[in-house]
């Protein structure tokens, strides 16, 4: 169930800096609308208490550069929210900003569910008469109901999965780039070690090494000569069509969990020739996705 009480679209034009505030139901998902918030661009500040976020939003709009997108999640941790958040908004209307509240809520079941999966207790629990999970439940859904009346966007949560969640905000918070993948094609040498930090990792030693090839050993993947040598050798352009048609499945299968990063190491020896003149060809051939952005490192190029 979705519903958009209020009225907040964007005016074409409209260059003002924007500021969303994210509150909800305790377990209602506010952490992954966060993290997909934060990885469409928005600066995302946690737990803030109401009465700093006038001052958060002054530094962010007088920054050099100012924040034009700025994200604060606000619930019943802080014992100073109260579910009153028709003064902040009205202090917001006065600056230069576009504000927004995203409520986010889900069915007691579901809540308890899954605060009975994670063991934990609900941040109001202790103060209720009985001190149940269900009890504090019940007093956060009164002391919200107002928040949730004056929201700009009420999402619930209750049947959505994480990546299924991530898709309605970038689908309400993206812009064009919100459905782009990062990815990051790194050449390297098997040498000095597999980079810690990739995806997936593809093996090119199977082909002909061009450092026994005299007039190419002091030339790298970049130079032409050696590009072409690598690229021309057998196995060389069906290794590339094959790859590449599996990373499409791949970055397919990313867009959907709602993964925006990917890092493809591709390796050789010594990371000079065949992976740099590999990972190049490769990158060339992602770039023709408009969906993927794309970044070519040379982790050890000139190490040797």
């Amino acid at each position: 169930m979705e519903t958009e009480p209020g009225s907040a679209e964007a005016v074409p034009g409209d260059r003002r800096a924007e500021v969303t505030l994210v509150t909800g139901l305790s377990g209602a998902g506010m952490s992954t609308a966060a993290t997909a918030l934060e990885d469409l661009g928005w600066y995302v500040s946690d737990n803030v208490p109401p009465q700093l976020v006038i001052a958060m939003v002054d530094l962010a709009v007088q920054a050099e550069p100012p924040l034009e997108r700025l994200a604060v999640v606000m619930d019943v941790r802080s014992r100073l929210f109260t579910g009153d958040l028709g003064w902040v908004v009205t202090e917001l209307a006065a600056r230069p900003v576009r504000t927004r509240v995203l409520f986010l809520e889900a069915t007691d079941a579901v809540l308890i569910r899954r605060f009975e999966q994670v063991r934990r207790s609900h941040p109001l629990q202790a103060d209720t008469a009985d001190r149940t999970l269900a009890d504090g439940i019940a007093a956060e859904r009164a002391q919200l109901a107002p928040v949730k009346a004056a929201a700009d966007l009420v999402v619930d949560t209750s049947a959505l999965s994480g990546p299924e969640l991530r898709r309605k905000i970038e689908s309400a918070f993206g812009d064009a780039a919100a459905d782009t993948i990062q990815v990051t094609v790194e050449s390297f040498g098997f040498k000095y070690g597999l980079p810690m930090d990739s995806d997936l990792v593809c093996d090119v030693r199977f082909l002909p090494n061009p450092h026994w090839v005299p007039q190419l050993r002091d030339h790298t993947g970049q130079d032409a000569d050696v590009r072409d040598y690598v690229l021309s050798r057998d196995g060389a352009d069906e290794y590339l069509q094959t790859y590449h048609r599996v990373l499409r499945l791949t970055t397919a299968g990313y867009r959907r969990e709602g993964k925006r990063y990917m890092t493809i190491a591709v390796g050789c020896t010594g990371g000079k020739h065949r992976s740099v003149a590999m990972a190049e060809a490769l990158a060339a051939r992602l770039e023709q996705d408009p969906a993927l952005t794309v970044h070519v490192v040379h982790r050890d190029l000139g190490r040797e």
